[in-house]
């Protein structure tokens, strides 16, 4: 495998799914603070645009960071992080996991990158804050159900629903953000400890510190 990544990128959390299942892989750092990922050279990669991109054995590249990691799951048959096709809990988990897809990543989205979708540029703090009080608002539905199940999202079995979820939570560790979401931050806790993975979320708050300064300083990536 062949993934294309970098500093601040959800390739962070593809590379948590190879690290859980022990898969050997190349990474090839994008430069997005220099849109390295806009050049001809990815774009004939991945013409979507963005990354993380992975080349499978046999040449073929996927793009879209859940469609990557579900790909892995299924095709390594990966139990630790997902229940197969024929297994109870598969509706479930993929209810989930598109959940936090489909619904609550575009929001982020909005929060991270608020001038993208505003008409002035006075606007985007406003922007900014509303869509994290809409993201930490989607949030508990994964929180209410890890109430009623927990510690997990499938109860006592960990999934990938749980990494994608604590991943971000993770990202928004700040300002006391989480203090109503207490399963979620019972369930970080129990993730971060996942020998596996600990290192990578070590690196995830470093660079999230970096981020941080960087955004103070004007050059995050536009």
């Amino acid at each position: 495998y062949i993934l294309y990544g970098g500093k601040f990128t959800r390739a962070l959390m593809v590379q948590m799914v190879m690290a859980e299942g022990d898969i050997e892989y190349e990474l090839r750092e994008i430069d997005i603070f220099s849109q390295q990922e806009q050049s001809p050279q990815y774009l004939a990669i991945n013409p979507a645009g963005f990354v993380p991109a992975m080349e499978i054995p046999g040449g073929e590249v996927l793009f879209e960071t859940h469609a990557i990691n579900l790909y892995l799951v299924d095709h390594h048959r990966l139990t630790q992080l997902a229940p197969m096709v024929d297994e109870p809990g598969r509706g479930a988990f993929l209810s989930g996991l598109f959940f936090i897809c489909d619904d609550f990543e575009p929001t982020l989205k909005r929060y991270f990158y608020p001038h993208r979708y505003v008409l002035h540029e006075a606007d985007a703090p406003e922007m900014r804050r509303q869509s994290l009080a809409l993201a930490l608002d989607r949030l508990k539905i994964i929180d209410q159900r890890m109430q009623q199940k927990g510690p997990y999202y499938l109860g006592e079995r960990y999934s990938l629903v749980d990494l994608v979820a604590c991943y971000w939570a993770q990202d928004l560790m700040f300002d006391n953000s989480l203090d109503s979401l207490p399963a979620l931050r019972h369930c970080l806790s129990l993730v971060r400890k996942r020998s596996a993975i600990a290192g990578l979320f070590d690196l995830m708050v470093t660079l999230n510190d970096e981020y941080a300064q960087l955004e103070a300083t004007g050059k995050e990536p536009s």
